[in-house]
């Protein structure tokens, strides 16, 4: 067999997908914004407003004014909150930061927003953003640290869910590590200079800030913080071997979405979906270093040799995967080449395609009434075609569940062996492709059937096949049901 080989690359895709609007922040503090209106919904952004340090010039006269916003007129009637009981006029825009309406109809808010652009102020007409020049989204105030959150107007119902699954990730104690960063800040820079050391204390309080509130004095837990990174070689990398699961970027650990985040290099393979690159760090190098049967190949010494080079350049190298790291993925190739540089390394497990399938399908690789032991085997071998060893007579047991990794090529071969050991050609297989991708199809196929199924999916896509009877029990249920499964995984 012919080996073609290509060398790693540095790809630069778009290092963000298309936005819908630019999420951005103001300073407001001590500047004036104007709020026209006095409803319960202009009160809210006031409060808001008064919140981020603003002045705030309120313009509704007395009989527009209600409940909520007397109640705030009331509570902040000072320096921050100065009640104009009139309209507002052109002449009120002079020196304003910002402009918020409630306007009552569309005729007063495109007036309104007319006079904001003329005046050179950001605008926004609450509920009405054909009339805003911005738009204000949910929030979670873990100030300094402050979230915002836009569905571009479509659904704010969305938006506030997405508010409440992240206010149970990010906890109290998160406000408290963040003030102490600001406070250290520039005992960090005068302390160390640009570069590796300086990253390796901002990633060492990052590792404390999801735990429990700093207790100490800010310059006594800098110091404790700063005596961690002096302590270990700064100057000396590290490899995390991350599991990028079968495509679907939720289907990443908390964890393996940490370690994207804190990387300076990423060898990533051909199988590692867009979706799953778009959680790594900005500012971190990637080079696509895949592997594909039938395809040109970056050759693995090679993809060794560069994880050498750049661990010893000082660099953090995450090890992209597609699946689990750990299987069939060379992963211990890998590390037998680092545990003889003695290059210290971590492993961050994945979904694996074999999970995948079981998800997709809806069922139980272990069910104790169908199969007492799973098994994944690879379908591929160095050289090509099936391995030497591998055990059919154990496959065919049909107390059995075995997962077949790369085993799309050579289908025609694992249908042959398996009827010749006696397994019926009627036997059902679950033929899983592109699992946890948009593309994604799941089929059940007869053995005798099996490699023209497999050549219409297209070998070009990855496949993974199952085979026992929890496949063959739910080929024949609902099939409708299996689809449902399917969609629900992806």
């Amino acid at each position: 067999m012919q080996i073609v080989s290509r060398q790693p690359s540095s790809v630069e895709p778009a290092r963000i997908a298309p936005l819908s609007v630019l999420p951005v922040f103001f300073d407001l503090a001590g500047k004036d914004v104007i709020v026209c209106g006095g409803s319960d919904a202009a009160a809210w952004k006031a409060e808001l407003l008064v919140a981020a340090g603003a002045r705030v010039r309120l313009f509704a006269p007395h009989e527009d004014i209600e409940p909520g916003m007397l109640s705030l007129i009331t509570r902040e009637a000072s320096a921050r909150l100065d009640h104009r009981p009139r309209r507002w006029s052109r002449a009120d825009f002079e020196g304003a930061a910002l402009a918020i309406s409630d306007a009552k109809d569309e005729g007063e808010a495109k007036t309104f927003a007319n006079a904001a652009r003329r005046a050179g102020v950001p605008y926004n007409v609450i509920d009405k953003p054909e009339f805003s020049g911005f738009q204000f989204g949910s929030i979670v105030n873990r100030s300094p640290v402050v979230v915002g959150i836009s569905t571009s107007g479509a659904a704010p119902i969305l938006g506030q869910a997405v508010r409440q699954r992240i206010e149970t990730l990010l906890p109290p104690s998160l406000a408290a590590w963040a003030r102490l960063a600001q406070r250290i800040r520039g005992l960090v820079v005068s302390t160390f200079a640009p570069g590796q050391a300086r990253r390796a204390i901002w990633e060492t309080l990052v590792d404390r800030a999801f735990g429990n509130p700093p207790t100490t004095d800010d310059r006594s837990t800098f110091e404790t913080l700063a005596a961690d990174i002096r302590g270990c070689k700064a100057k000396t990398g590290k490899v995390t071997f991350v599991g990028a699961g079968p495509g679907d970027p939720e289907h990443l650990t908390l964890k393996a979405v940490r370690a994207l985040q804190a990387a300076d290099v990423i060898l990533f393979d051909d199988l590692v979906s867009d979706g799953v690159l778009e959680l790594a760090r900005r500012e971190a190098r990637r080079i696509l270093v895949g592997k594909r049967a039938g395809r040109p190949s970056c050759r693995q010494a090679e993809i060794n040799d560069m994880m050498i080079r750049l661990v010893k350049a000082g660099r953090h190298v995450v090890r992209l995967k597609s699946g689990d790291p750990m299987i069939f993925g060379r992963g211990g190739e890998e590390i037998e080449r680092l545990q003889a540089e003695n290059i210290a390394y971590a492993v961050v497990p994945g979904v694996t395609a074999g999970m995948a399938l079981a998800a997709a399908a809806g069922v139980s690789l272990t069910h104790r009434d169908l199969s007492r032991s799973v098994r994944f085997v690879t379908g591929h071998s160095k050289k090509g075609g099936l391995p030497d060893d591998l055990d059919f007579e154990a496959i065919a047991h049909p107390a059995a569940t075995t997962i077949v990794y790369m085993g799309g090529r050579n289908s025609a071969e694992i249908a042959s062996r398996l009827i010749e050991r006696g397994m019926s050609p009627q036997t059902r297989v679950a033929v899983g492709v592109a699992l946890g991708r948009p593309n994604q199809a799941l089929v059940f196929s007869r053995l005798c059937d099996l490699a023209r199924e497999v050549e219409a999916l297209g070998l070009h896509n990855p496949i993974v096949l199952g085979i026992g009877r929890v496949f063959d029990e739910v080929a024949n249920a609902d099939k409708s049901r299996v689809s449902e499964l399917a969609a629900n995984f992806g």
